[in-house]
């Protein structure tokens, strides 16, 4: 037997009912890769199916969109200065639009296909662990869940980290139990992609260190876990210095966890935890199929990056629950593996009750996931929608008119779509986004702004809807004093997340 087999981790009791896992993962021909083609293409399918959002796009893929769009020279002067973190995956969507410039669908397409690449992975560890039928399973669980199904349509790089970390997690599976250096150096590359693609895919080490503790791994096991976790860490290191010091200026409109966040949190954790139980509960346990094995790594990928990340914001607030959407792993695999399980225990039951119970099963799924599968594909289901932004302008704006931005980051609105910016008078920007090495660009001295204004006769201003705080700022003081003093409201348009107000000078609206 091989020094490093993880069936050599179980307890005494355990190991000597075991089926030795090579013996269950192990087969040829097609069957083989089913686990694997079966999800990824489901996944594809639920990726694919209504990708335009009603040919909506919200703020933070409009920042994708645009960014990407910059010369190469430009972005490389952004990262400089601000999001870093995010630069790898600019890079490449800067590729893609070179490639091919395909508006909404090339923007979500990569996320799409990086979504399709974890459930196969998802499926290849659940099949490695526990057989193919859990792997299918799991796979299938993965794709399906509302959280996967929403930023597998998200132009952002966290369906692509998610990626990472699950091929990460299924080679790390690999080196634990050969002795080929080949499985290490995989892990470690792919587990400093993913800390490229997104700084925070760094706790899934925690999860991996925490699942070799409780499979109490021979000494060399954790020493090629070390160097090939150290490496990826030294590889990391250039862009934490640069990020470090941006963190200050990107993360400012983090608060910290809510309570009803760490309600879900907590009801996601115990789920966990129940499903460990009764995948490992009995004396028949250790037959399953490496079961043990399978909740020791799936359920610290499930509770550990998430859980660190909201405590951790309690001294910096950081957390956002797609920053570690890849914790929705270890619950499709620990999913997977008791529905494969029930499944298994289905002779207990008379013929009758086993296709009462399938049916009542796929009722119950399909009422609960098919509103939320909706929903994801609608333009409600983000902050806001930059495109009917857009519209709503053009309908409502005069060329030349001037145009104010309350608060001055909501120019993102218009910034991807510069034909409709261009019509009109920007009165606070001082230099755009490609020039000043920003987001968003800079905006004028207060007085400047001011005096800009009151050179307009009619001004659109772009705000958040009503109930949202108003920045405290000088700038944006004196776009709501002046507006207030001097010009009156002319008409008002509401769209998902923004709204569109029309000012005139007092005594002059013709509405």
């Amino acid at each position: 037997m091989d020094p490093l087999d993880p069936v050599r981790t179980l307890p005494a009791d355990a190991r000597r009912t075991s089926v030795a896992p090579t013996e269950v993962r192990r087969g040829s021909g097609p069957g083989r890769t089913l686990p694997q083609a079966v999800p990824a293409v489901a996944a594809l399918t639920l990726g694919l199916w209504g990708i335009d959002r009603h040919n909506s796009m919200w703020r933070d893929e409009s920042v994708s969109y645009q960014v990407a769009h910059r010369s190469l020279g430009d972005l490389w002067g952004l990262l400089g200065n601000i999001d870093a973190v995010h630069g790898l995956y600019y890079l490449l969507m800067h590729a893609v639009f070179g490639l091919w410039d395909g508006g909404l669908v090339a923007l979500r397409l990569p996320s799409t296909l990086a979504t399709a690449l974890a459930a196969a992975g998802v499926a290849a560890i659940g099949a490695r662990l526990a057989g193919r039928r859990a792997g299918t399973l799991a796979g299938l669980v993965f794709a399906l869940l509302p959280m996967t199904q929403h930023y597998a349509q998200e132009g952002r790089s966290y369906a692509l980290v998610t990626a990472a970390v699950t091929w990460a997690t299924y080679f790390l599976v690999r080196a634990m139990s050969a002795s080929r250096a080949r499985w290490w150096t995989a892990y470690a590359l792919t587990l400093a992609l993913a800390c490229w693609l997104h700084e925070f895919a760094v706790f899934a080490l925690v999860a991996h260190g925490l699942t070799l503790c409780r499979l109490r791994v021979p000494r060399q096991v954790w020493r090629r876990w070390g160097v090939a976790a150290l490496s990826a860490g030294l590889s990391l290191l250039p862009l934490v210095a640069v990020s470090a010091g941006q963190a200050d200026e990107q993360l400012t409109w983090l608060t910290r966890p809510s309570p009803s966040q760490w309600l879900q949190y907590a009801a996601i954790a115990v789920t966990g935890i129940l499903l460990r139980q009764f995948l490992v509960r009995g004396p028949a346990a250790a037959q399953r199929g490496g079961a043990r094995e399978l909740t020791a790594l799936a359920l610290p990928l499930l509770v550990v990056p998430a859980g660190l990340l909201m405590t951790l914001s309690y001294v910096r607030p950081w957390y956002v629950d797609r920053y570690v959407l890849y914790g929705m792993a270890g619950l499709a695999l620990l999913v997977g593996a008791a529905l494969s399980r029930a499944v298994g225990q289905r002779h207990r039951l008379p013929p009758v009750l086993q296709a009462l119970t399938v049916c009542v099963a796929a009722t119950a799924a399909v009422a609960v996931l098919l509103p939320w599968a909706l929903l994801i594909r609608s333009p409600e289901s983000r902050k806001d929608d930059v495109v009917a932004v857009t519209h709503a302008v053009q309908r409502t704006a005069h060329h030349g008119d001037g145009v104010l931005f309350m608060p001055g980051r909501r120019r993102e609105w218009l910034l991807s779509y510069p034909q409709v910016l261009h019509r009109l008078d920007d009165l606070a920007l001082a230099e755009s986004p490609a020039a000043s090495r920003t987001l968003q660009g800079t905006e004028l001295p207060a007085d400047e702004i001011r005096r800009r204004i009151l050179a307009q006769h009619r001004i659109i201003a772009l705000s958040d809807p009503a109930g949202q705080p108003l920045d405290p700022f000088p700038r944006e003081e004196v776009k709501r004093r002046t507006l207030g003093a001097y010009f009156e409201e002319c008409g008002r348009t509401r769209v998902h997340g923004a709204r569109i107000t029309v000012y005139v000078r007092r005594g002059h609206c013709t509405q």
